[in-house]
């Protein structure tokens, strides 16, 4: 029903997203098949945490992801609650399945290195250097307000460098 009210309003691709489509994944399968049904293209907007065993059904559903990529130390993501390592499986399974962008938010003194940035477009080149990667700008809200928002050089510096190894690098929120 959901897909046909889209339709009905021209719409040609709907976004899985605020709650990563993981936490629903049945139901984002079931949605994205109805659409792709009726020419709707579904795209999910993830963080990357999925097991390998329901990977392969998630993303036949899927025509395209963002994921985010936090960064490129195990110790940033463990900071944040998660695995790098986990989410790096994710992203080259994923690339192997739909089209596939990442988003990495800049936090001044977390992940704003020149040698992270170099580690982590080496790594996405590996996969695929035309995978686009989104440099985006942090500014502080709820639980991060301690930080400053990332100097817009720096977004610039390390975009650069991510495009030394990848084809197409977009820098955001500036």
């Amino acid at each position: 029903k959901i897909a046909q009210v889209v339709a009905d309003r021209g719409i040609d691709s709907v976004a899985f997203t605020y709650n990563d489509p993981i936490v629903f994944a049945e139901y984002a399968i079931d949605t994205a098949e109805a659409c792709r049904a009726l020419g709707i293209h579904p795209i999910a907007v993830t963080a990357g945490y999925m097991s390998a065993e329901a990977r392969p059904d998630f993303y036949a559903a899927m025509d395209a992801a963002n994921i985010d990529l936090k960064g490129f130390t195990e110790e940033w993501y463990k900071k944040l609650g998660g695995d790098l390592e986990t989410v790096k499986r994710f992203i080259a399974a994923a690339a192997g399945a739909a089209h596939v962008e990442l988003t990495t938010l800049i936090v001044p003194g977390e992940n704003d290195g020149e040698d992270e940035m170099r580690a982590l477009s080496s790594w996405v080149a590996s996969v695929d250097r035309k995978i686009p990667l989104h440099v985006t700008r942090f500014f502080p809200r709820r639980l991060m307000t301690g930080k400053p928002p990332t100097p817009k050089d720096t977004l610039f510096r390390l975009a650069e460098i991510a495009h030394e190894k990848l084809e197409t690098v977009i820098v955001g929120n500036v």
